[in-house]
């Protein structure tokens, strides 16, 4: 396409369609009520939201080809960096006109951030914890009037008990802190001194409540054997027992990652904790939960009511209401936990060390053995995991 010239500009009607540039994709100048007068707009797609959104970036005569060539190559810039030059001009306007709240901040990083993530999930729970925890207490709060003490606040309910959530709330406040300190909003970060307000948490492990092997196919049978079409949380926390998984592998499950057919799960590596692609075989038990499922939506296997990845809170949720027994005294067993349910009832059932460590997906330390194991031990695996579904679904030992 040739480029727009000033002699064809000049030209332009009020009732004449937009002339495009011819040099910038989607870049066009529009008429205005004056024979030669266009507003300069750059049409595209947001990579942040996917819509499709426009940009001013002025007027013609005013603003000239040659001017509006380097606006416009600056805003495909921008958008080749995974950022939408609308959000960043309001971002600019912001900081120069006012003192941003905690939550706009947090909002106004996390969309920095969020290209540079190759993992959605992760864009998902950073943000996602800071509304669970920060905002409802502090979010309201303009940067420069936050202290130590509000952040203390904060982290005090979560600190002792949840050590490794309250971490990552911890490293996330500080991120948005010192984004502001970096715009010079703030003077220092109140992050750093936050652990001199708070006690001292203890080092010693605290694992995850786990419900004794024995009286699995109890529960199993009275709570997960049967449910209503369209249910979230009983086949998916079902499908996690099944195949021994942790509960963000199988909350994000998608039909891409599952062959019925062959019966595998092939979860790929930037959704392992190790970062290695895990395959699962799947027993018929499993298999039954996913037909069961098909036809609900076209990617997530196990969608919420609103059509996206459910929370992990759903499953916490639903353990407590139904009480499930564990091996800590006064708590609920955690999904987490059934990982360790299944570690036990494949020791004591003579399954080898090897095939039990692959089914958990766990990383062999010593690196002599590491260097021996080559092969996923698939086939192997898959008698272990129908053995353990058949004992969950059929067997009475135990119950009542």
């Amino acid at each position: 396409m040739a480029l727009l010239t000033d002699r064809k500009a000049k030209s332009l009607k009020p009732t004449d369609a937009a002339l495009p540039h011819g040099g910038i994709v989607g870049l066009a100048l529009h008429p205005l009520k004056t024979v030669g007068h266009g507003q300069w707009k750059l049409r595209y797609i947001s990579p942040i939201t996917g819509k499709r959104r426009a940009i001013g970036l002025g007027s013609y005569p005013g603003i000239s080809i040659a001017e509006v060539t380097q606006k416009g190559l600056e805003v495909r810039e921008l958008l080749a960096q995974g950022k939408d030059p609308l959000e960043q001009a309001k971002l600019a306007a912001r900081i120069k006109v006012q003192v941003p709240t905690f939550a706009e901040a947090a909002r106004l990083l996390h969309a920095e951030l969020l290209p540079g993530w190759r993992n959605k999930k992760h864009g998902f729970d950073w943000i996602n914890s800071l509304e669970m925890y920060v905002f409802p207490i502090i979010g309201d709060v303009l940067v420069n009037d936050l202290k130590p003490s509000h952040f203390a606040d904060v982290l005090r309910p979560i600190w002792l008990e949840k050590k490794e959530t309250a971490s990552r709330v911890k490293q996330r406040c500080h991120a948005v802190m010192g984004w502001t300190w970096a715009h010079d909003f703030v003077s220092g970060n109140p992050l750093d001194v936050v652990t001199k307000l708070l006690p001292t948490q203890k080092q010693a492990v605290q694992h995850h409540p786990a419900m004794p092997w024995r009286i699995a196919p109890c529960f199993w049978r009275g709570s997960l054997a049967n449910y209503p079409r369209g249910e979230t949380t009983r086949p998916l926390l079902g499908f996690l027992i099944l195949t021994a998984t942790r509960s963000g592998e199988a909350r994000a499950t998608t039909w891409q990652e599952i062959d019925l057919a062959r019966k595998i799960w092939t979860i790929p590596a930037e959704r392992m904790k190790a970062g290695v692609q895990h395959r699962v075989p799947l027993s018929a038990q499993a298999i039954s939960i996913l037909e069961g499922q098909v036809g609900l939506h076209d990617e997530i296997v196990f969608p919420s009511p609103t059509g996206k990845i459910p929370s992990d809170m759903i499953l916490t949720a639903f353990l407590r209401r139904e009480r499930a027994p564990s091996d800590a005294e006064g708590r609920p067993a955690t999904a987490h936990g059934f990982r360790s349910s299944f570690r036990d009832w494949a020791s004591e059932n003579g399954y080898r060390k090897d095939l039990a460590e692959r089914a958990l997906a766990h990383t062999i330390a010593n690196q002599v053995e590491a260097a021996y194991h080559r092969t996923d031990l698939l086939e192997e695996r898959r008698s272990m995991m129908q053995a353990w579904a058949d004992f969950l679904s059929s067997s009475t030992d135990g119950c009542e």
